[in-house]
């Protein structure tokens, strides 16, 4: 990973992926929204709506439907502390990292984009992957950025949404 130098106190524009599909689904998201305004290195700048979306699976593990959402942050922390900061908040409200992809979870923090930062490692891969194919991340990224570029496909997020629905 490649990162640009930056002046001291510079402010990252990140946007994170909220969902939850056990226990209180709102409850959830909103607690973990509420973790992140209380940690000083994060400045919460738009929410969208809470959409309810159908669980994607692996097998044919019957799951509850999801609550999504997106947060756009402004943080002077590197992706992997932003990660790990996510990744605690995910503990707090119980969730155990050690479950199978795309299984039920208590909450769900993804780093959707950082800046126009591109990272292919193998604990952290930004842009998210596969978000173009995902309408249960970009419909909540257009409330809040609908003419967001994704650094690597150079479309706006209202545009991928568009060719999302054809799908």
């Amino acid at each position: 990973m490649k990162m640009k130098l930056q002046a001291p106190n510079h402010k990252f524009q990140v946007y994170i992926g909220v969902g939850s599909n056990l226990g209180d689904r709102n409850g959830n998201c909103v607690r973990a929204l509420e973790k992140m305004r209380w940690n000083k290195s994060i400045n919460v700048i738009a929410v969208s709506k809470w959409r309810e979306t159908e669980a994607i699976t692996l097998n044919d593990e019957k799951q509850f439907s999801y609550i999504n959402g997106a947060i756009k942050i402004s943080t002077d922390l590197a992706p992997h502390e932003l990660l790990n900061v996510l990744q605690n908040i995910e503990r707090e409200l119980g969730r155990d990292n050690k479950h199978p992809r795309c299984s039920a979870r208590t909450i769900d923090l993804d780093i959707l984009f950082f800046d126009d930062l591109v990272v292919a490692e193998s604990d952290l891969v930004i842009p998210h992957p596969d978000i173009q194919k995902r309408k249960f991340v970009l419909e909540p990224l257009c409330d809040i950025e609908p003419e967001l570029i994704h650094p690597v496909l150079k479309k706006g997020v209202r545009a991928l949404l568009r060719e999302a629905r054809k799908r």
